[in-house]
């Protein structure tokens, strides 16, 4: 009778572990969708387990803490972070996931044309960053002094570009990521010279920001760089209303999207950055621009048009005389005035046809 226990333990140890071993390599999936997880630093090795199987990642939690308890032989530990799960995993694929940390890494875009107050926007609703956090880090100015030493801050040289990071991430190493972005553009896709002369990279960079906010159409950016940099030979204002918008974002540090047109009082204050005020370049770049804006800046339009005012279509006209140029003033605010009599009308129709 004993030796009869005996077999048919060894018999039911047998089945257990040729269970445990044939589910090692089962692909399993008990959730629709995607799901993501978030193992907490210090979480131990059976809460992992229960929190895999109770989401539906692990049909059972027995094959993974096997694994777990047989890689600890070999250091292995289980990394803390964020996790997606999209498609059926064995335990012995979910394991290695998290002993290599195969975090999710979150898609972060940085427009081109934004500035540090967006970027710490973005990053906050992305990331979960704090933006006071991140508006420090930028002030970090030392970090490109070997290549723009009389840098204020960072605006300008964080690269718009996707990038991906854990939600973990801080701020520095955000700010790490798109500024080694940008020495890679600089190297790779710019004058090779230009990372050796400051004062030339700073003036670039600073143009091409200007560049960049004035105009969304790629093919008007060298155009509009030919004329800021005709009206900078001849010593006139820039009158770029950027810049002055800039001037306010400095002054009140908002994360939030600037509206609204530029006022008076804007218009009067007294900045570096104000170019209605101060002739020349302002002193520093006022957005990140790309590379587009930076090859404009590079390599202005010729031509001899001093002035331009939007088209009302995305684009501007451009004149090579300030009287050509207030005949299109006038009709840019003509056609600004039909478009709000327009939209008047069309709002009233509907408030009828509602009420009728």
């Amino acid at each position: 009778m004993k030796r009869r226990l005996l077999l048919l333990a060894a018999v039911a140890a047998l089945a257990g572990a040729v269970w445990v071993v044939s589910d090692l390599r089962r692909p399993y999936r008990g959730y629709s969708g995607n799901l993501i997880l978030v193992i907490d630093p210090g979480t131990r090795a059976p809460d992992v387990a229960q929190l895999l199987a109770s989401r539906g990642v692990l049909a059972y939690r027995l094959p993974f803490l096997l694994l777990h308890e047989l890689g600890r032989a070999r250091h292995r530990t289980l990394k803390a972070g964020e996790y997606l799960f999209d498609r059926p995993l064995s335990p012995v694929d979910v394991y290695r996931r998290l002993i290599r940390g195969d975090v999710y890494l979150h898609a972060v875009v940085i427009p081109e044309g934004s500035d540090r107050f967006d970027m710490a926007r973005i990053v906050e609703q992305q990331l979960g960053v704090n933006p006071e956090d991140f508006l420090r880090s930028t002030e970090q100015a030392s970090l490109i002094h070997d290549i723009d030493p009389e840098a204020p801050n960072l605006e300008g040289y964080l690269y718009p570009d996707t990038y991906r990071f854990p939600r973990t991430t801080g701020p520095a190493a955000v700010v790490s990521a798109m500024l080694g972005r940008f020495r890679q553009v600089l190297v790779l896709q710019l004058p090779p010279d230009l990372a050796r002369f400051p004062q030339r990279l700073q003036e670039t960079i600073t143009l091409a920001s200007l560049v960049e906010k004035e105009t969304p159409d790629p093919t008007e950016r060298p155009i509009i760089a030919g004329v800021f940099t005709r009206r900078l030979e001849r010593k006139m204002p820039l009158q770029c209303d950027p810049t002055v918008i800039y001037a306010e974002r400095l002054a009140r540090r908002p994360i939030a999207k600037s509206s609204g047109p530029i006022t008076r009082r804007e218009l009067a204050a007294d900045s570096p950055y104000n170019t209605y005020l101060r002739a020349g370049l302002p002193p520093g770049p006022i957005c990140s621009p790309g590379l587009v804006s930076l090859r404009a800046a590079l390599d202005p339009a010729p031509g001899q048009a001093l002035y331009f005012v939007s088209n009302n279509h995305g684009g501007h006209f451009f004149a090579n005389t300030l009287q050509e140029h207030q005949r299109n003033v006038t009709r840019y605010r003509r056609e600004i005035a039909d478009l709000r009599r327009a939209s008047r009308s069309t709002s009233g129709q509907k408030q009828e046809t509602a009420h009728p």
